[in-house]
């Protein structure tokens, strides 16, 4: 008897405000207030990892002779509404706005403190 398969879900991409090598705060969840740099962007997911925040424990058993197990702690993935970009200057989490130069190129800026990002 054959077993019933999930459909695929159309994957939808969401246009993310936040990339990679950004300063972020986390506002929300376990790891509440603390603020590190982007690492990783899943625009699919709509998720981004965040360095040294929401860190998991993960045990690896050997797999060559002779090597010993170990233990990793590594960065998993948070969703991209529970973090907002950080101002390093200022000190201030704001949300993000898209401004069109004179010249007609999108840069991002911060609405709380106007410091362009791009």
């Amino acid at each position: 008897m054959a077993t019933a398969t999930p459909k695929a879900r159309p994957v939808q991409r969401i246009k993310m405000r936040i990339r990679k090598g950004d300063t972020v705060q986390v506002i929300a969840g376990k790891d509440k207030g603390k603020t590190g740099e982007v690492l990783r962007t899943l625009p699919n997911e709509n998720r981004v990892v965040v360095q040294g925040v929401n860190l998991r424990t993960r045990h690896v058993k050997p797999t060559q002779e002779g090597e010993t197990g170990r233990i990793v702690t590594e960065e998993a993935s948070l969703h991209a509404s529970n973090v907002m970009l950080y101002s390093s200057a200022n000190k201030v989490a704001s949300r993000v706005e898209i401004v069109v130069q004179e010249d007609g190129s999108k840069k991002r800026r911060l609405k709380k403190t106007g410091e362009v990002l791009d």
